[in-house]
């Protein structure tokens, strides 16, 4: 199977700092083992070389790790600025790169090159006598356990900035108190989910599949035909009584928060789809707050509420918390009706009818092989 480059990048990561560390290792055993008169005389000063030499190293290349991130140890408000800035120039898929080699210098070479040293090189130092050993594995699996933690956290912000930065383009052009009738889903729909592909395809290369499956509901398919999926399709909804629909929307969505707790953040694990999910509710809620500074009509609503159920279909095949989900795309439409003087919503047949002609003609568009 043909390796993409950013795995052929950690790869050979991986082989600099473990195999060359080995080889620097073995080197050394040779020299001592060839039971020199000088070198017998200074094996507690090699023993001593050796184990600072390699504390030193991993402290190096923590800072080097960090400068290639663009990152710093700064804390100053103008050289924080500037970091971001670099921040901003660094490619996303290099900073997964360098959380994953974190990680496998966390759980595999610092405890492989311990077991070395220890066999080795750990007798009869003289720095050891007066201070303890000068190789300190619990520190380095420390700081790059935190190294690789805000490496990852870079990763999901790069990534979430860049959708952001679309998500805003989409919601502060138009004039949404004048939007027209819906007619068909929005672009920026599909630019979204390219955006989710690249990432799903990059993380992919370097991060192992989670453990555990997907937890679907049968009716996740983009289509209007349930109604858990969507708080709008109660059949008590008047379009003649624009309050009694707002009450109805806010009714049905403060019911389901009652009916299940849902929790929208966890932990990000080093995983593909704990990274994509992260990035997705992110997202999500970055798409809610630009949807609370606008002012729509009813159109304008309408077309919110015709971009978001489709999104449905889509996301619930990237992301495999479905409830979490339904919950803030509905948390988007609510957002969008409590800005709307006149929130009422498409019927949905008209609203199935939209999604299906959407789907039709991305299926024209992308034809499966055969």
């Amino acid at each position: 199977m043909e390796e993409h480059p950013l795995q052929i990048a950690l790869k050979a990561g991986k082989t600099a700092v473990l195999q060359g560390s080995m080889d620097l290792l073995l080197d050394f055993r040779k020299l001592l083992d060839d039971d020199l008169g000088l070198l017998v005389k200074l094996r507690d000063l090699v023993t001593d070389w050796v184990q600072e030499g390699f504390q030193d190293f991993f402290k190096a290349l923590e800072d080097r790790l960090l400068v290639h991130s663009g990152r710093n140890r700064s804390g100053s408000q103008e050289q924080g600025i500037t970091e971001g800035a670099q921040v901003d120039k660094v490619a996303a898929g290099l900073v997964l790169v360098l959380a994953q080699l974190c990680v496998f210098i966390e759980q595999t070479a610092t405890p492989r090159i311990t077991e070395e040293v220890a066999a080795f090189f750990s007798s009869g130092g003289v720095r050891s006598y007066e201070n303890g050993p000068a190789f300190v594995p619990g520190e380095i699996c420390r700081v790059f356990r935190s190294a690789g933690e805000k490496f990852l956290q870079q990763y999901i912000n790069v990534r979430t900035q860049r959708i952001s930065v679309l998500l805003k383009k989409r919601f502060t052009t138009p004039n949404w108190f004048k939007h027209k009738e819906p007619r068909e889903v929005h672009m920026f729909v599909d630019l979204f989910l390219q955006e989710l592909e690249a990432i799903g395809a990059e993380v992919k290369q370097l991060l192992p599949p989670g453990v555990l499956g997907k937890h679907r509901r049968t009716e996740s398919n983009g289509s209007t035909a349930s109604s858990r999926s969507n708080p709008l399709r109660d059949d008590t909804m008047s379009r003649s009584n624009t309050q009694r629909a707002r009450s109805q929307l806010l009714e049905t969505h403060l019911a389901k928060l009652f009916k299940q707790k849902v929790e929208i953040f966890t932990k990000t694990e080093y995983t593909q789809e704990s990274v994509v999910n992260t990035i997705v509710k992110l997202c999500l809620k970055s798409l809610q707050e630009f949807v609370r500074l606008q002012t729509f009509n009813r159109s304008g609503f309408q077309q919110i509420q015709l971009d978001i159920q489709f999104l449905r279909g889509p996301l619930k095949e990237i992301v495999d918390d479905e409830a979490t989900i339904d919950f803030l795309l509905d948390e988007v439409i609510v957002g969008a009706s409590e800005r709307c003087l006149d929130p009422i919503p498409l019927e949905p047949p008209i609203l199935d009818k939209l999604i299906q002609a959407k789907l039709a003609k991305a299926k024209e568009q992308n034809p499966v092989s055969p």
